[in-house]
Parts: C-alpha cells; structure tokens; sequence
C-alpha cells in the first residue's frame, strides 16, 4: 500500500529533471500520474515510468495559456473523477546580465514561471475546491528568496514570487482542504545543470560540477529522485498540517556565511 493510492497528480515540466522527479516520486508511492510538458518527450518520460511498472499517462500544452491548461485539467477531471495533486514545477532561467536582460527575455521568465504557476493552479483549484481536499506543490528556490548569483535578475524574481504566491493561495485554500506549499531547491543534479556545466567548461564539464559540490557542505548536488520523495511528502496526508511552507532542499548550501565556511 502506498500513501498516495488513488490519488491522481498532474506534473508541469515533467519531461525531464526535477519535474520527472517529482513524477516518478509520486507514482512510486501510488498515484496514478500525469506527465505534463510542452516538448513530446514527456511521452517517452510517461512510458519510463510505465517499464517501471508504474501508473503514468503524459499530455502535452504550454503552461503559458491557461485555456490549454484548463481543457487539459478538464479532460483529465473526466476521465478520473479529480486531480488530487498538482505539482507545479515548469520553469525555465536564462542568465543575463540585468543589462543585458531585454524585455522580452524578462517577460518569457514571468511568462513561464510565474503566469505558468498560477494558470495551472487556476486550472485545478475549482475542482479541488469542489472536493474539498486537494494538495498544490509549487516549485520556487533558494534562489530569490535566500541567495542570488549574478545574471539572474528576472529568474531570482519570479522565484521570489512563487514564494508570495504559495503564501496567500495557501490561506485561501486552508478552509477548502487544499494544502498549498513550496519547494525552495538549491543545487540538484537535472539535464539542464549539466548543459550549464557543458557550456561552462567544454573539455571539463564534471569540474564545473565539482566546484559547485565543494561549495555545499555535503559535498554533493541533490538528485531529482530526493526531490520527488519531498513532493510525494507535501502531497500526502502526512503533510496535512503543512500550509503555506517553503521547504528548503539544499543539502546545506545556503548555511554558510563564508566560502570559507565550507572549506572553498
């Protein structure tokens, strides 16, 4: 028996990285999960799981028009009866400088990340409202909300946002039995962390990734598997007392007061 039987989940942004981790969590702990993605790979991500011996289906829209959402949560709520779950983890981040950072760059992050966020949530909220019970995890970071690098203006402040939004959609949700909380992720191993490395350093992709484990105590990057065990905790009823939290996930990264702290 796992602790999400008969729980239906949608996951944005499941085609790869923490999204999939956050998908295989939830499937593997008992929720029939749908993989939710703009690219068509989230097929291929969905029938990984299925050779998993889960219970995964994938459907494809942009997280950026909430009637594409909408139709998509609707189809979904005939089919199953609910969606119980909503992991809302799509998101994207183009470092820039805030200077360099043009507009329309800064409103595909607003776009993506925040107007994302809030139509997925808009999308499913009505039905859980009906149900009374439903649980929202929503995908901010350490980023934003703790700490910044440079370049990552309109990133930081959609994250930041996500935080803002998490809190008042929480205390709405409270008296309908929705629990609405947020993962704050700090440096997790995802495809897209390695093509930054890749980028960052051709020849030597994996000292870029080094360097970046030297700096967190535990002396690793998190896995999207770790983040699909929290996502699976905030959406079972063993979080039922959660409401309006931000989880830091970080493996200790954001402790230090100096690089030095931490022996870099």
């Amino acid at each position: 028996m796992g602790k999400l039987d008969q729980k239906i989940a949608i996951v944005t942004g499941a085609a790869m990285g923490n999204g999939f981790g956050g998908a295989r969590g939830l499937a593997k702990n008992g929720a029939k999960v749908y993989l939710a993605d703009i690219s068509d790979k989230v097929h291929e991500a969905a029938q990984s799981l299925r050779d998993e011996g889960f219970n995964a289906e994938s459907v494809v829209f942009d997280v950026r028009d909430f009637e594409g959402a909408k139709k998509a949560v609707d189809d979904i709520v005939a089919k199953e009866g609910s969606i119980d779950i909503l992991f809302n983890n799509a998101g994207v981040v183009r470092v820039k400088s805030f200077m360099e950072m043009t507009d329309k760059d800064r409103d595909f992050h607003f776009d993506v990340n925040i107007k994302g966020v809030w139509n997925c949530a808009k999308a499913v909220y009505p039905h859980m409202m009906d149900k009374k019970y439903g649980k929202i995890v929503n995908m901010s970071s350490v980023t934003g909300t703790m700490v910044v690098d440079e370049g990552e203006t309109a990133y930081a402040t959609t994250k930041a946002a996500i935080w803002g939004f998490t809190k008042a959609l929480a205390y709405e949700g409270a008296k309908f039995n929705i629990n609405v909380n947020a993962i704050c992720p700090g440096y997790i191993l995802t495809p897209m962390a390695r093509q930054i490395a890749v980028e960052s350093n051709p020849d030597n992709p994996n000292a870029v990734i080094d360097g970046i484990a030297a700096a967190v105590p535990i002396r690793r990057l998190g896995t999207v598997d770790e983040i699909g065990d929290l996502v699976a905790f905030l959406a079972s009823d063993e979080a039922s007392y959660l409401v309006g939290t931000q989880i830091v996930i970080d493996g200790g990264s954001t402790l230090p007061e100096t690089f030095e702290a931490v022996g870099v």
